[in-house]
């Protein structure tokens, strides 16, 4: 049974020191709130993978010493720039970095959603990112019976994180969440060990009976805990609810492209637990 935790601290207790932690992408439910308390918390070691994408969250996690390996297709901050402390990072080589492609993690997502070892992707051959991925396998397809007899295809190890972290617009009594559109988060949850989920609100209901919102919604099962923490994606945007908060964006980029200025923003935006 899921537990409707009292407070953020308590929902985000299953996030340890060097678990493997995946999030969604920037405009899929951003759980922000819930990214400054664990730096609050002082979380280390993360192995940190963004499905498939990150901007400001993997950004601030990097550049708060919170993240030891990194695992997704890119890092910026868009129209504001290059992601300052991820830069910073790969640049002196204090994180360790596994270049994937947007594909690649999803598929790789997907193998351990439905429970298999691997996933073929076809899409990777000829490409520069298998020098770095030793842990992709080239082989022939088994099942090609042409003459020629040569089909290369890529092997992706299932990827199955500790815990899936994400926010939501809302979550019932039970534990279900509704994600509506934002379909990936299903796969996520489908794939982790456990699911941490901080919603805009509590609906009064149950989820999965409500034959408009059942479709869009993450059984309870797959979910360890959830916490109310409204505005919780910001200064990044919840589709549907809130947009990009485009002048905090520019500041965080302007303060985080140096160390002092990064301390600064720490010290004014996440110590003291500020919000939208």
């Amino acid at each position: 049974m899921p537990t409707i935790a009292r407070s953020l601290d308590d929902a985000l207790a299953p996030i340890a020191d060097g678990c493997v932690l995946a999030v969604p992408r920037e405009s899929s439910g951003v759980p922000m709130a819930a990214t400054r308390a664990l730096i609050r918390r002082g979380i280390k070691r993360l192995h940190l993978i963004a499905l498939p994408t990150s901007t400001m969250q993997a950004d601030l996690l990097i550049g708060a010493g919170a993240v030891e390996t990194l695992e997704t297709s890119a890092v910026s901050l868009g129209e504001f720039g290059l992601a300052p402390r991820f830069t910073q990072a790969i640049l002196k080589g204090t994180i360790r970095m596994r270049d994937a492609t947007c594909p690649a993690l999803h598929a790789a997502f997907q193998a351990a959603e439905k429970g298999v070892p691997f996933m073929p992707l076809r899409g990777l051959i000829g490409s520069d990112v298998l020098k770095n991925r030793p842990d992709w396998k080239i082989i022939d397809n088994p099942f090609d019976d042409t003459a020629e007899g040569s089909d290369p295809i890529v092997l992706l190890p299932a990827i199955k994180p500790d815990v899936a972290l994400f926010h939501a617009p809302m979550a019932d009594r039970d534990g279900n969440v509704w994600i509506g559109r934002q379909r990936e988060l299903m796969t996520m949850a489908h794939a982790a060990e456990k699911t941490v989920a901080t919603v805009e609100k509590i609906f009064d209901g149950n989820l999965l009976e409500d034959k408009t919102l059942a479709a869009g919604t993450i059984p309870g099962f797959y979910v360890e805990s959830v916490a109310v923490a409204e505005r919780g994606c910001w200064p990044l945007p919840l589709p549907d609810h809130y947009a990009w908060d485009a002048e905090h964006l520019k500041e965080y980029a302007g303060l985080a492209g140096t160390e002092d200025g990064f301390r600064k923003y720490l010290d004014q935006y996440v110590y003291e637990r500020k919000a939208a």
